[in-house]
């Protein structure tokens, strides 16, 4: 998949830009021999935190920091949990991870609380690669992409959280119905619009709530631009972006994997967010067969998670959405993601009146 660029950094968006000689006067405080960062740009993907690249003379890291206007969201961009997890994996021999450098809440050096890791190299499949891998990679390559990143998910949720203490990360007992409201909560929250599809889904969940299975490591955001893939193997180096990280139900994990993961009669929002409508990729039954088949769950109740998934990534949408009315962002990619927010939740109302997902 050599057309495929290796994930580049950009120039520093306006108004996001961090201070070199402060970053550099706190990391040679607080590590021994630190090389001092002589450039700073930055990962120009994502709608959520801010990733940066920063170069030394000899290495390379990424900082990840909240997005401007984040204090107002309640429980969202923890920087500090996802150090603690990314520290917590390492700590157990979890290779497919970025090795955690620094975190700190000082938020006189940036602005706010941020931290760092080291850089793994490789290919991020996003939305837009999708029109090159079309004309470029086989059906059968796409195809054993996918269950690779199935099977991978399966594996994470694997991961025995009572011997290793990441049980104590979250809350598993109650997980489901705290979700469902919680992120009910920061909808009414960021709310601009009246949408009824949104009060309908709101509804459904709460009326349906099934019962929980025993609770694994879950990542809760887990899709194709979310992996770091080798440049010659395509095996899986990384998974990035744990900051919603927690215990729970595993099919909460699957069911939101599955909401963001498109197919090729889905609308054109829908695929904005995944390649995953390209030939060859499982379908979102097949994903979830597979996973059945690869963890030994029963997935029968899969509408309810993923029609879950659909909800929470509206509820995110709106979130962003809500900072642009505020003014707290003047990033212009998000002038119109009200419409995502409408086609997210109305094709998870669709969804359960056809019943399949």
């Amino acid at each position: 998949m050599t057309e495929i660029e290796l994930d580049s950094p950009t120039s520093v968006r306006q108004g996001e830009e961090l201070d070199i000689n402060q970053l550099n006067t706190f990391l040679q405080s607080q590590i021994a021999d630190f090389e001092p960062i002589v450039e700073i740009s930055q990962f120009p993907g994502g709608y959520s935190n801010l990733t940066y690249f920063l170069k030394s003379a000899s290495a390379e890291y990424v900082l990840r920091r909240p997005p401007f206007g984040a204090k107002d969201i309640k429980g969202g961009h923890d920087m500090g949990r996802e150090y603690k997890i990314l520290s917590a994996l390492k700590g157990i021999g979890f290779s497919k991870i970025p090795n955690p450098i620094i975190f700190t809440e000082d938020e006189s050096i940036i602005g706010c609380p941020f931290y760092i890791m080291e850089r793994v190299q490789g290919i991020i499949l996003r939305a837009f690669h999708a029109p090159k891998l079309m004309n470029t990679v086989s059906v059968e390559q796409m195809k054993s992409l996918s269950e690779a990143l199935c099977d991978n998910l399966a594996d994470l949720h694997t991961i025995d959280i009572e011997a290793t203490g990441l049980i104590n990360i979250g809350k598993p007992e109650g997980y489901i119905q705290r979700q469902v409201e919680g992120w009910h909560k920061r909808y009414l929250a960021s709310q601009t619009d009246e949408i009824k599809a949104m009060d309908d889904l709101a509804n459904w969940l709460k009326t349906n709530l099934p019962s929980e299975g025993k609770p694994t490591l879950i990542h809760n955001d887990y899709k194709y631009d979310n992996v770091v893939l080798d440049s010659q193997t395509l095996s899986i180096k990384a998974l990035l972006d744990w900051e919603m990280t927690t215990v729970g139900d595993p099919m909460m994990d699957l069911g939101t994997a599955l909401s963001y993961w498109a197919e090729a009669n889905d609308g054109p929002f829908e695929k904005g967010f995944n390649l995953t409508w390209l030939g060859g990729n499982l379908t979102r039954q097949e994903f979830a067969d597979r996973y059945a088949a690869r963890s030994g769950r029963d997935v029968s109740n899969i509408l309810y998670f993923y029609v879950f998934g659909l909800f929470k990534n509206s509820v995110v949408i709106q979130q962003i959405y809500g900072r642009y009315k505020k003014g707290l962002t003047k990033d212009e990619r998000f002038a119109d993601l009200i419409k995502g927010v409408m086609a997210l939740s109305y094709k998870g109302v669709k969804s359960i009146e056809k019943g399949r997902i």
